[in-house]
């Protein structure tokens, strides 16, 4: 049977918490915490169904100090800083997880993807696999043999050979592809004028963006709408293609908790458990669920 490390990309699923939760939930000070609420439903209801020995859970808070944006500033430079009581929250997030017992991994120069690859990296050179929980398609690049994502909220779980299907690309190409096609969420823009199917079929024939830079002369005898244009597009912005693959390209060695090991799940902390569902509000039926998880 393998033995899977589940990986989860927390910050996603506290920002589900944060907008599909009513704000009625406050702390003892009066400060909202409906995205605590909503969030700790998703980590019991992870722990009750799959009872994973090994589990780490990344969260983003290098979202204005990545490596990434010293490479290029514009980076992700279309979203909204999160609100005050937001940023609170994730760090009531993370406190609840860690009192549970569960490794966390932060960063200020890397993101929770980053944090997720690496994690996975190490944890396989120890002969586990990935189960990586996260509807994010950039993620689809780490999946190897065994390795499976899981959109949680749509119940959707696909392994490497899914990736064609979602994405047009196989995972190893996936990095490649946004640098070509680019990525609006991220604020990447790849190649003004190569969109999605132009670089997906670029791809198929060339295999890899090197090979195709390599082999540029080729593009425009191929049977491609559009293709003659789209090699001077490529050929003028050579430069910003292979930048945009790095801003995509997850790490894989990002610094990891010195005790992280594998992501095993450590022990409860009752006496911190307890100060901190008192100062949540925690009503009696989430204190039940957590009295009962099944043991580590």
């Amino acid at each position: 049977m393998t033995t899977r490390i589940h990986l989860v990309d927390a910050s996603l699923y506290v920002f589900r918490a944060w907008h599909s939760m009513p704000d009625e939930f406050n702390d003892h000070q009066g400060h909202p915490v409906n995205a605590v609420h909503g969030f700790a439903r998703f980590v019991l209801d992870l722990l009750e169904r799959q009872r994973p020995r090994h589990l780490a859970l990344a969260f983003d808070q290098a979202l204005e100090s990545s490596f990434r944006n010293d490479l290029y500033p514009a980076y992700k430079a279309n979203r909204e800083p999160a609100p005050e009581s937001l940023k609170r929250q994730f760090g009531y997030c993370m406190e609840l997880c860690r009192a549970l017992g569960l490794p966390v991994l932060v960063d200020d120069r890397y993101e929770a993807d980053d944090l997720i690859g690496s994690a996975l990296e190490q944890a396989r050179g120890h002969g586990l696999c990935g189960l990586l929980i996260s509807a994010d398609k950039d993620l689809s690049q780490l999946l190897a043999a065994g390795d499976e994502q899981w959109d949680y909220a749509r119940n959707q779980r696909w392994d490497r050979d899914g990736v064609p299907a979602r994405l047009g690309v196989r995972a190893d190409q996936v990095a490649d592809f946004l640098g070509l096609a680019g990525d609006s969420i991220d604020n990447i823009p790849g190649v003004p004028g190569v969109g999605a199917k132009t670089a997906a079929a670029l791809l198929a024939h060339f295999n890899s963006l090197d090979e195709l830079l390599e082999r540029l002369p080729e593009v425009p005898f191929l049977r491609l709408r559009g293709a003659a244009r789209s090699a001077e597009r490529i050929a003028s912005h050579r430069d910003q293609a292979l930048l945009c693959r790095r801003l995509a390209t997850i790490v894989r060695d990002a610094p990891l908790p010195a005790q992280f090991g594998t992501g095993e799940r450590g022990a409860t902390d009752d006496h911190h458990l307890t100060d901190l569902l008192d100062r949540l509000r925690f009503g009696p039926l989430t204190r039940r669920r957590i009295a009962n998880l099944p043991p580590p």
